[in-house]
């Protein structure tokens, strides 16, 4: 059984990606194929990071995916347009922070929703690093 949809805490940024329908995603079942979603929640999260970092911090730190869990609430059709991603990340936990993706259709259904734990690396010895304070601000409201 799915979760409540998944609402940001309002001392968090929420970041919103626009997301295309290509053909490749269409699976035999004639809407985006599960996996697809998978890619989505790990390209919005990377989106996040990247325009909230300069290019001196993401050269020295880096995310691995621990897990993702997604709840496919709403298929979405070939041709469907309009479908964004909305993401927002929960308390840092040492060096892991969960994120929250939200993906909803033209009309502000939700369509899926999944979290994903990410631990941050050093990017030179891939070993993992408490995610510094200064770090949790750029996520902030």
């Amino acid at each position: 059984m799915a979760r409540p949809v998944f609402e940001p805490r309002p001392d968090r940024e929420v970041f919103v990606v626009p997301l295309d329908i290509r053909p490749e995603h269409i699976d035999e079942n004639e809407h985006v194929n599960n996996v697809v979603y998978v890619g989505w929640l790990q390209d919005v999260g990377t989106a996040h990071w990247n325009a909230r970092f300069d290019d001196a911090t993401r050269a020295k730190w880096s995310w691995v995916a621990l897990r993702h869990e997604i709840d496919y609430l709403r298929p979405i059709q070939p041709d469907a347009t309009g479908i964004i991603a909305r993401t927002w990340v929960g308390d840092p936990q040492g060096p892991r922070f969960a994120r929250y993706v939200r993906i909803e259709d033209a009309e502000g259904r939700v369509c899926a929703q999944g979290i994903s734990e990410w631990c941050l690396v050093d990017s030179k010895t891939l070993r993992p690093h408490r995610i510094p304070a200064d770090m949790i601000a750029p996520f902030s409201r």
